[in-house]
């Protein structure tokens, strides 16, 4: 009998497995150990509208408090949980309490990647992950600050974003030669570069760090072909780490990742994983993917809460994401690792475009710039596994879905 489930993490995966195990009806104690003082909130708009102050802090969770009460969730938030033993089913919290369990969902996230070179220690280095992160940047947005942001990916270049909209001057320094240059195509990237430049941007790209340099309190960046950027304002973003430490010290097996089934199963039994601390099998795509990704953490831990009650739900689902720069929405559908044939579906010079990404006149995956009906159709034709003619699907006139 499953009386008590503990869930370590209070961020999408661990709010949205509380909702559905009460949804699905089950009535025992339920645990929810967050190492943050927030009830669960949304996380996306930390670098948008909540920086910017658009959104207002109560806005940002997922549930009030009125609802954990009625649903007799045991909120331990504040606190983090420092040791597992699976042998005997307990969790250990930072403060000494002890929790029991006889089901385990770890959802502990991830970490922004740190700076390695001389000055990492100076303060006013700020990562961008936490509300608290949120609040400390807030503090040096100002009409004229020079703000420094490091990295050209989504969290960077949405931070560049709103800090120019807010009045910052804003210079992006990208190590690649590209913005984004991991995930999306050069005219995906070509298009977001021209954008931030005309909204008064900066960006660098093929600039590698040397330093930071300053009076206890970052000044500038120094890149190794010597060339220098004053900083009033620095921002890190440079990618994230899947949290494990948890689970590897417990003897959970873990490789970019907690490793999981298709059931969000780890090598116990008794424990679970979903969310951006995975590394778990794509059935659609036929490997192992870790994916920080909002719509993975709702969708993985929905089906880890399911399965934690032993419905035998296995995980498959096309995978989604999303970025807002400026009035731009990007929107990306699927993996596009392994394709054979890359389609520019439109005119960027229009502002509304996608590009697509085919094996074998499959369509694999899709970024739609500015035009979400083809990022809809796509989502049914990738699920689908259909064949696309690709002289069609380059003809912006005929319905994606019609390009078969």
């Amino acid at each position: 009998m499953i009386s008590t489930i503990v869930i370590i993490g209070a961020g999408q995966a661990g709010a949205q497995a509380v909702d559905t195990l009460r949804r699905e009806g089950f009535d025992g104690r339920l645990v929810l150990v967050g190492d943050e003082p927030h009830l669960p909130y949304q996380r996306p708009p930390l670098s948008k509208k909540y920086l910017s102050g658009e959104l207002a802090g109560d806005r940002l969770p997922f549930r009030h408090q009125s609802f954990y009460d009625e649903h007799r969730v045991e909120l331990k938030l504040g606190v983090r949980a420092i040791r597992l033993d699976p042998a005997v089913r307990l969790v250990t919290l930072a403060d000494g309490e002890k929790l029991q369990y006889d089901r385990l969902l770890l959802c502990l996230g991830s970490d922004s990647r740190r700076l390695a070179c001389p000055g990492v220690e100076l303060s006013g280095v700020h990562y961008l992950r936490a509300i608290a992160d949120v609040q400390r940047i807030r503090a040096g947005i100002r009409t004229g600050a020079r703000a420094l942001i490091i990295g050209g990916g989504y969290i960077g270049l949405e931070a560049a974003a709103t800090c120019r909209k807010m009045g910052c001057e804003v210079t992006v320094l990208e190590m690649a030669d590209r913005v984004m240059n991991r995930v999306v195509a050069p005219d995906v990237s070509q298009f977001f570069s021209e954008e931030h430049r005309a909204q008064g941007v900066c960006i660098v790209c093929n600039s590698r760090m040397a330093s930071l340099e300053g009076n206890r309190h970052v000044e500038r960046v120094r890149c190794a072909d010597g060339s220098s950027h004053e900083a009033d304002l620095l921002i890190v973003g440079v990618g994230a780490a899947a949290t494990t430490a948890l689970a590897s010290e417990a003897g959970l097996a873990c490789d970019n990742g907690i490793l999981v089934d298709e059931f969000c199963r780890t090598g116990d039994a008794a424990i679970y994983a979903a969310g951006d601390c995975t590394n778990h099998p794509s059935l659609h795509y036929g490997r192992r993917v870790r994916l920080e990704s909002v719509d993975n953490a709702f969708e993985q831990a929905k089906t880890a809460a399911l399965n934690m009650l032993d419905r035998g739900v296995a995980h498959d689902r096309v995978p989604w994401f999303w970025s807002d720069q400026f009035d731009n929405k990007l929107l990306i559908i699927g993996l596009s690792q392994g394709h054979d044939q890359q389609v520019l579906r439109g005119d960027p010079s229009t502002r509304s475009f996608t590009v697509c990404y085919l094996k074998d006149r499959q369509l694999l995956a899709l970024e739609a710039v500015n035009h979400s009906k083809d990022y809809m159709a796509a989502r049914k034709v990738i699920a689908e596994r259909t064949r696309l003619d690709p002289q069609k699907l380059a003809d912006p006139s005929i319905a994606l879905k019609d390009a078969v």
